[in-house]
């Protein structure tokens, strides 16, 4: 009998890769954090002796769900500037709050109230880029978060850099030390936007990528009015603008990519680049609603992420998936648009390959970081159960969310944190409520 750390006893497996695919009555066992067999319950019993056995039943066991686009602190921010255009958003709420009150205290706070969560509902990893990259990166090790850490750059001078070749020498230092060969964390490039980065700094920013081998992510066509502005500005569309600096390839994540004409995405899609669909952000910011249907008849690969909790209100990839379903029937008047199954493909394997970690995590193969998630469909909201992708997809709550491992350790057990100190969490986010209030949030 061979030996594991854990063996996992769920009601129903969904591997994700092969797609679609249910496995009824098997088990996933785990050794050094990793993946070691998803074999039949049977077999497993006689097979394994586990230092910790977990059985689930009516519980469904799926890949860890990957927010392949956040800003992890902004959850200071939540409910701060509701109900505005994402302009007036940015311009009167967002950044004076943030030119007042960011630093790497509230990141670091931030970011951990963010990752608790992520990992209540699920997500095992997160794709961020903000401010203190290297104090996200700190809370996802000490958190034991799967994080992949995109430094901000942009031209103008904000409390953490001066200028683009400052904000490029902070993320070049990331890529080295610590975090070259980390197990936990992957880092990135994220230029901001098109408009808030110069020819010039573009295509330093590309030597750099090259050089170093990151990947980039870039919030693009996110509004009509970012097109125009660039075309009044520079007669370029955005896209334009990042095709003339080298940039648009299979290193390349568009985030929101809403505003796309025919022949963009199919230049994306026969580039390799992938796309990071926030539909709840571009719902209440009205940004516009991505063709979800249209990239994916071009072959363009579709991730999903909450954007921050600044813009969304929630870090909940269960209300992603659903949404990201339910926009793209509507929008193409087709009601086979996106199904369930490929809704789930976008939450996790579909977000691996936009990071450049589908090697290691997004599906449940033997091999991989044993980054997991068990979902109770025993509630009264998900019965009776005829397809479980299905009731996963469209039915399931975030709070059905029971036991969740990232790299094999276990950070939810039936709904409790194991490790994490949501008190402690919650009293400093309130500190920072009552911090913001006081001084009337952006003086």
């Amino acid at each position: 009998m061979q030996h594991c750390d854990t063996l996992i006893l769920p009601r129903w497996c969904i591997p994700v890769n092969p797609a679609g695919q249910v496995l009824e009555n098997h088990a996933v066992a785990i050794t050094d954090g990793r993946i070691v067999a998803v074999i039949p319950a049977a077999e497993a019993r006689t097979g394994f002796q586990p230092s910790v056995l977990v059985e689930r039943e009516n519980h469904v066991l799926i890949p860890g769900l990957i927010n392949a686009h956040t800003h992890a602190a902004m959850t200071l921010f939540r409910g701060l500037a509701d109900d505005m255009p994402l302009e007036a958003w940015l311009h009167e709420g967002i950044w004076p709050a943030e030119r007042r009150w960011v630093s790497a205290e509230m990141v670091r706070d931030g970011t951990e109230l963010a990752i608790a969560e992520m990992i209540r509902g699920g997500i095992t990893c997160f794709s961020d880029q903000y401010f203190y990259p290297e104090i996200v990166a700190e809370a996802a090790v000490d958190l034991s978060m799967r994080a992949v850490v995109a430094t901000p750059v942009v031209d103008f001078r904000t409390g953490w850099a001066r200028n683009a070749d400052e904000y490029l020498q902070k993320a070049t230092d990331l890529v080295h030390d610590p975090y070259a060969d980390h197990p936990l964390i992957t880092t990135a490039f994220a230029p901001h936007s098109t408009f808030a980065l110069s020819d010039e700094s573009f295509n330093a920013l590309r030597v750099l990528a090259d050089q170093l081998d990151v990947r980039v992510q870039i919030h693009l066509h996110e509004t009509a009015n970012e097109v125009e502005i660039s075309l009044r500005d520079t007669g370029k569309r955005p896209y334009e603008r990042l095709l003339d600096a080298g940039l648009v390839n299979r290193s390349l994540l568009a985030v929101h990519a809403v505003h796309m004409s025919d022949e963009e995405i199919e230049r994306f899609a026969q580039a390799g680049v992938s796309v990071a669909h926030c539909p709840n952000s571009n719902l209440k910011l009205a940004s516009g609603i991505a063709p979800i249907k249209k990239y994916a008849d071009a072959g363009l690969n579709v991730a999903l992420g909450t954007d921050g909790a600044a813009s969304n209100n929630m870090l909940d990839m269960f209300s992603e998936m659903r949404m990201a379903a339910l926009l793209a029937k509507a929008t193409a008047s087709d009601a086979t648009a996106v199904t369930a199954t490929e809704a789930l493909h976008m939450a996790t394997l579909g977000g691996a390959q936009a990071l450049g970690v589908e090697q290691t995590t997004g599906s449940i193969e033997a091999g991989k970081w044993a980054d997991l998630a068990s979902v109770n469909l025993g509630t009264l909201n998900s019965q009776p159960i005829y397809d479980v992708i299905s009731q996963l997809v469209y039915a399931s709550r975030a709070d059905q969310v029971a036991d969740v491992w990232v790299g094999g350790r276990r950070h939810l057990e039936n709904g409790e944190f194991a490790h994490i100190d949501t008190d402690a969490v919650l009293a400093r986010s309130n500190e920072w409520r009552e911090r913001m209030t006081d001084a009337g949030k952006v003086q």
